[in-house]
This record gives C-alpha cells, structure tokens and sequence, in this order.
C-alpha cells in the first residue's frame, strides 16, 4: 500500500489503533493550563468491536486506562458528568458494540448535546464490505441501503461520521476535537465504526499523532455591543441577572459577583448555574423559574432589563415565557449566537468571564448606579423567603406517643441536613424528579458546597454515572453525593458496580417516597387525579392502587458491594453521613421520606396543559384555568 504522508514518515497501524494513540496526544488548553482532553476510555466489548478496539487498548493503550461501566447509557452518563466537573475542558470517550450497544448510547448523547457538555462516542457499525450479506444486528432499511441504526445518532450529535476507509480518520478526528472544545458548538461527538473497518490497517502519517493542544477560545465581546448593553441598562431602574451554566463553565463567578456588588444588581441561578455566585452576597435570589425561588420569581418577574449569562432560556428558566413583564428588555452574554439572540435580546456574543469584565469596565465609566433602595427591598426579600423555608423544613414528627406511626422525613428536611452536613469541595448530584428543583430552593452553594444539576434533559439515571465521573474528576477531594429518589434508583442502580470496581468514592442519598411523587404532584395538577405514579401493587378494580410495593434498597446496594444504612430520623441521617464519609468506598444511604409534602413554590407558572376534551369536571375546571393563565400570562419578546 502506498502511503500518503505529509512528513515524509508513516505508522501503519489499524484504525483502531489509530484512534488510541491519537487520543494520548489531544490535550486542550485554557489560560495557560494544558491537560489532556480525553484521559480515558469508558468501553463495554461485543460484536462488533471486540477484535479491534479492545485490540488496540490493550497494545497500544497504556496512556488511555480502559474502564469497564455496566450499561452503555451510564458510561456517556459518566463522560458528561466528568465533563462537566471538568468545566469542559475535559471529557472521556466511550466506545460500544454494534447494535443493542451502540443504541444504548443514544440517550446520553442527547443529554451531552442538550447540556453542551462534551463527550466522545465511538459505536461500532455494520459491515462497509457487503461480502457477507446481512449480518447480525444489522437494520435493513427499506429504501436506504447504507443507513444503519447508528444514524441514530446524527440527530442527537454536534458532529457525526461514519469510517468507510481507515484514511477517513485524517479528516474525523481533528474535526471531532475541535467541536468538542468549541464552547459553542459542544456536545456529543459520534464516530461510527463498522466493524471490519475498525480492523482494517493504513499507513497513517506520523505527525497526525504528535502532541497537539487544543485551545480554548476565550471570544472577546464585540466594544459596540458592551455600549448598547449600558445605555439599556442606563434606562433601567430595576434590572436583574439571571446566571447559567455558561458563568460557570467560564470560571466567571468572581466577575459576576463583582459586577452584581458594584451595582446592586440581583442574581437567580438556573439548574445549570446553580452555584455561579462564589461567595456571600445578600443580592443572590436564589433559584430560577418555575422550581426556583419566591424572591427570583417577584425580582425577575418586576425586572425592566434582564441579563441573561450563559444560559439556554429554556421553558423552566422563562416560565414558559409568562416570567417577565411585557416590555422587558434583555441582554443576552453567550458563546453561543443562537442562545444570545433569544427573547429578542440585545446578543453580546463573547466568553461570559471577557463580557463581564468589558460591562463592567463600561458601566463603571458611564457613572451606571441604581437606587440604593432596590438591593435594600432585595435583602428583605430574600430574607422573608430564608425564614419561610426554615419554617418549612423544620424537623419532622418521628416519635408519637399515642401508638401511631411516625411521620416520615421530607424531602427538604433531608436535603437540609446533608447541606448542613457537606463541607466545602463536596459535591452533590441530581437529575430527574423533585431533587433538582429541591436543590435549586435550598442548597447553598455560595461556601464551595458545590451543587451539579442536569436539568436540561431530565434524565432519570444519571446521577450515579454522573457521580462517578465528577468523583474521576475531583481526584479524592471532597464527598460526591447523588440524591436521588427510588424510581430513579430502580431505572439505574448498576454503576454501583463499577465504583465498587474501581474504588471510587460516591455516597448515594435514596429517597424513599414510594414512587414518581413529583410527577404525581404534577399529574393532580393538571389532570385531578392520581393514576400510575406509585409503586402500588395492583388492586380488586385492576388500578395500581393497593399497596406499596416493599423494595430493599439497601439490601440490593449492598448486594452490590457498596456499605449500607437505613436512616429515619435527623439523628440517623447525619450519623449515616458522618460513618460514610469515613468510609473509603461507595456507600448508600436510604431515607423514607414524605410522599406529599413538598417544599413552597416558586410561584412562576408553567406550560403542561390539561385535557381539552374530557368528562371529568375537574380536568374540565383544571383545562378552563390553564387557558385563562395562558392567556394572561404567557408572551412573546422581540
């Protein structure tokens, strides 16, 4: 075979091998600081990878350690949690069979995409010779003869290919490296590998594996548009700051809380940025949007002009567009053109750390100052609100004296208490269900007790992945907590395995409310009636309605090798935490808590409309007040 070679020298190696050793030399560089960019590989072999990535790893692999999950779903689950821990900076690759494996990548990859949150996808693929006629797992589409279930994929990646030739590498790979550390165009990166492909050897030019730092831009903010940004905040009197996951990832928390103490401006915090503001500040209002808080919701909602920093504006941070006044104006800080142009906002597309810094300078110069009474009547508020959620937390009634059962714990009075129980570098993780809007209330993040939500795809079984890798990320600093609820633990619970393998240190909060209880809150409220939201066992009219369903979670943790306890009171709560965070291994730790008994609302409405047609007077009744709010509340901004 002749080579093709730019230096002069070449490397014949398969493309699998390639691939390898070609990811031991991608680093990524921000402000000076190179790391690798892929330091690991997360894998589960099969058909169809088998002979040549698990080939290659173990000749050529001994600077990418080869991780062994439990579900192909996790394993991505675990490269966005890293990635994230990680600021972006930094993620993992994740490599599965052909097929059944390969599909079972797709959801982390839209949650990777939906969070611009990085991660390499390596499936395998069919057949690109067509010698051995229809093969295992493979799809035949009707009218489509090279379409195989890993155009799954193309939908839910920032960048996909497919490798019909080893030489296809020269081109994929530095593509897929630079979408992965491109701020605004990050996401899930899929490179499909058929199977005979994979094993196929080239002549490869050596420079394409020489070490090669990838930076990552810092984009400076445009002068004109930092001037247009002050003169619209000249004409405010109220304005107001919403922080997402961008400040964050921007290390930008020192300027914004600097910006917003300089001149009184008060910030909420999206799921994604929940923890942007690094430090004590009487302006922070706490949670954003629809699980956010009372003061975010009355501060936001009053605002004339919004900045928005490094958030997607999506319908739980808006409201479902019903959370500001009509004739709000906004600025949107992105790196992204597409998210700094929502709401009709005024779009400085730049490095949220870069455009603070600018807006600030800008407004210092211009005399920008607000009255002094605004911040007042914002500490006031925040502070009612802090004295309601003590209320609202108060321990529950454990002991009865009159031979009843005690009441169990609630949700917001377990996440008090490991709040109060977390020191700063620790880690608490969630997803799906009430613990991220539970989180988003009443964490408090501004000592260093950091807080890592997914909310941007919900996604149910995430969190003991996504502890895993910001546990791979942080080293043996700090506790990584995943709370989660039951019906979370039952979709996921595998990966337990896989920190009992590798001896990485997550302690996992359950609680125990018997079933979909947010869901059910929500089902009540726009249906009337509760239906298939519990763990009940079936009943004499055939509805899920008899008794809850009895599960062991410790016992099946345990089963797991991970070290248990069942806590039902504060005392055992923080007596748990305490041994567990003594204990070298993954631990877990199983609270019942109340099925109905939820933490104040925010207040801030939400799209999820009721039946249209029904014959039932409430959902009827429910339907009427959804399109009288709908009608009220919800708008468009231009």
């Amino acid at each position: 075979m002749e080579a093709i070679s730019l230096s002069g020298r070449t490397a014949t190696m398969t493309a699998a091998q390639a691939i390898v050793v070609y990811l031991q030399a991608q680093f990524s560089e921000r402000d000076g600081v190179r790391q690798r960019l892929v330091p690991a590989m997360f894998g589960i072999f099969g058909h169809g990878n088998v002979s040549g990535m698990s080939q290659a790893l173990l000749e050529r692999g001994s600077g990418l350690p080869y991780y062994q999950p439990c579900n192909e779903q996790a394993m991505v689950h675990t490269a966005a949690g890293f990635a994230k821990a990680n600021k972006r900076l930094r993620t993992l690759a994740c490599c599965a069979s052909i097929g059944p494996g390969a599909t079972n990548m797709l959801t982390g990859a839209a949650l990777a995409t939906v969070n611009r949150l990085p991660v390499l996808l390596l499936p395998a693929d069919s057949y690109a010779q067509r010698y051995q006629g229809k093969v295992l797992q493979q799809l035949e589409h009707p009218i489509s003869a090279d379409a195989s279930v890993n155009d799954c994929f193309r939908t839910v990646s920032k960048f996909f290919d497919r490798i019909a030739r080893p030489e296809q590498l020269l081109e994929a790979l530095p593509e897929a490296m630079r979408v992965l550390t491109d701020p605004a165009e990050t996401g899930a990166v899929t490179i499909a590998l058929p199977q005979d492909i994979i094993s196929q050897a080239y002549p490869f030019p050596q420079r394409l594996f020489e070490p090669k730092a990838w930076t990552i831009e810092r984009r400076q903010p445009q002068p004109d548009a930092i001037a247009e940004a002050v003169r619209l905040l000249q004409a405010a009197k109220r304005p107001v700051i919403i922080a997402g996951g961008g400040t964050i990832y921007s290390d930008a928390g020192s300027e914004l809380l600097a910006f917003a103490e300089r001149f009184g401006i008060p910030v909420s915090e999206t799921f994604a940025g929940k923890g942007a503001i690094r430090g004590e500040t009487a302006l922070l209002l706490g949670g954003q949007g629809v699980e956010g808080t009372p003061p975010a919701a009355r501060f936001v909602g009053e605002a004339d002009a919004v900045i928005a920093i490094g958030s997607r504006m999506t319908d739980f941070t808006t409201g479902s567009m019903s959370a500001f006044r009509p004739d709000a104006r906004f600025i949107a800080i992105n790196v992204n053109a597409r998210d700094a142009g929502k709401l009709g906002a005024l779009p400085i597309v730049a490095d949220a750390r870069e455009a603070l810094k600018a807006l600030h300078q800008a407004a210092e110069d211009a005399g920008l100052a607000f009255a002094p009474d605004y911040a007042v009547d914002v500490a006031a508020a925040v502070g009612a609100w802090k004295r309601q959620l003590d209320e609202a937390v108060q321990p529950a009634e454990t002991e009865r004296t009159d031979g009843a059962p005690a009441l169990p714990m609630t949700q917001g009075q377990l996440i008090r208490i490991l709040n109060e129980e977390a020191r700063s570098g620790d880690t608490v993780v969630a997803a799906a269900g009430s613990p991220p809007g539970d989180l988003l209330k009443t964490w408090d993040a501004q000592t260093g007790k950091q807080c890592h939500l997914e909310f941007g795809f919900s996604c149910m079984g995430y969190e003991i992945p996504a502890a895993i890798g910001v546990r791979m990320a942080s080293g043996e600093a700090g506790e990584v907590y995943a709370l989660i609820g039951d019906g979370t633990y039952l979709m996921n619970p595998t990966e337990l395995v896989t920190a009992v393998q590798e001896r990485l240190k997550i302690t996992v909060v359950i609680s125990e409310n018997h079933g979909y209880q947010v869901i059910r809150r929500l089902q009540l409220a726009s249906v009337g009636r509760s239906f298939g939201n519990e763990f009940r066992t079936r009943s004499g009219d055939n509805r899920l309605e008899g008794p809850y369903v009895s599960v062991d979670y410790a016992l099946n943790a345990a089963s797991m090798g991970v070290r248990t306890w069942k806590a039902a009171t504060p005392q055992e709560v923080r007596k748990a935490l305490r041994e567990a965070r003594n204990e070298p291994g993954p631990c877990a730790i199983v609270v019942e808590t109340a099925a109905d008994r939820f933490l104040p609302g925010s207040g801030v409405w939400w799209d999820v409309a009721p039946a249209e047609v029904s014959g039932d007077p409430e959902t009827q009744q429910l339907r009427r007040t959804y399109e009288a709010d709908r009608n009220d509340k919800q708008r468009f901004h231009y």
